[in-house]
């Protein structure tokens, strides 16, 4: 699971940031979450590859984080996708695709399926071969949801070389990834133990767009391997940050904190801050482990570094 930031950006595209959108890569699977304006030029800046994407999730209709969809689902349609998108938000987005297909004339080569969720719950809301996606209740002027992404445990790992060994049949492979023991020709049972090798551990990744603090969102959140959440005032601007609902630097690593999540990552950063410094100053007094959300860099969910990207 890879996680890759094209913006992060709050309020405007000041000092070089943009506004939110990221990529989640589980294997074969793109997962696009937020499509605030110039996500396209995000994309095509750092070569990120997208058109692979089959499901869309939109945190809320504020235009930061929504604006970029309709010129990205346009681009598609230029280029002749054919495969369907679902897209996940809070109510409200069909409308306001559906009205600017039709007051631009727009005529999509593909199929849009709308799945809207109820932002006040968590709840399973997809699922596929390779993952779990969970809404995450977050406290904002709008319906907000946040995203929850939880790897599904791997088929366990046979040893190539008990294969060889006991002449087990390949067409008896699958069975014994899944936990099936071997039965030899003279009766006798090889426990799968022996067979094989425990899977890697899943990972999970949890998306905290605009929210004030919430103890909602730690309980939701507890244990993630990586966590994203909106860091958009430093503390001298705490008031302001009650009055628009949104969080504080060391308000976010307090969600960490309690929550115990291996690592943390704060954007939305407001454009009033030419640079994060006091922002991770900050937080950094409250959990140690955190990072900001750069563009241009991706993180390997389950790791402490992260990748930067080719510019």
């Amino acid at each position: 699971m890879q996680l890759t930031i094209l913006g992060n950006s709050s309020g405007g595209p000041f000092h070089g940031r943009h506004y939110t959108a990221q990529v989640l890569q589980v294997e074969n699977h793109t997962f696009l979450i937020d499509c605030g304006e110039g996500t396209q030029m995000q994309i095509f800046k750092y070569r990120v590859k997208v058109d692979a994407c089959k499901q869309l999730f939109i945190s809320h209709l504020h235009g930061d984080h929504v604006f970029g969809l309709m010129g990205l689902i346009t681009n598609w349609s230029h280029r002749k996708r054919s495969e369907p998108l679902q897209i996940f938000s809070p109510p409200g987005l069909r409308e306001l695709i559906e009205t600017s297909i039709r007051v631009c004339g727009v005529r999509l080569s593909y199929d849009i399926e709308f799945q809207e969720v109820d932002a006040t719950v968590s709840a399973k809301v997809f699922e596929n071969a390779k993952v779990e996606v969970w809404t995450i209740p977050l406290h904002h002027r709008s319906p907000t949801t946040g995203w929850l992404f939880r790897e599904k445990t791997k088929p366990r790992n046979i040893r190539p070389e008990k294969i060889e060994e006991y002449g087990i049949p390949y067409p008896q492979v699958p069975g014994i990834k899944a936990g099936d023991d071997f039965e030899l020709p003279d009766g006798r049972v090889i426990p799968n133990a022996e067979l094989t090798l425990d899977p890697p551990k899943p990972v999970s990744y949890a998306f905290c767009s605009d929210t004030a603090f919430s103890e909602t969102v730690i309980e939701v959140v507890r244990g993630v391997d990586l966590l994203y959440h909106e860091a958009t005032f430093t503390n001298e601007n705490i008031q302001e940050a009650e009055i628009s609902f949104h969080s504080t630097a060391a308000q976010a690593a307090e969600v960490a904190r309690r929550a115990a999540v291996k690592l943390l990552i704060l954007g939305h950063i407001s454009g009033r801050y030419a640079d994060t410094d006091q922002h991770l100053a900050e937080a950094k007094a409250v959990f140690e482990r955190v990072e900001i959300a750069e563009e241009g860099k991706a993180w390997v969910v389950g790791r402490a570094e992260s990748i930067p990207l080719p510019d």
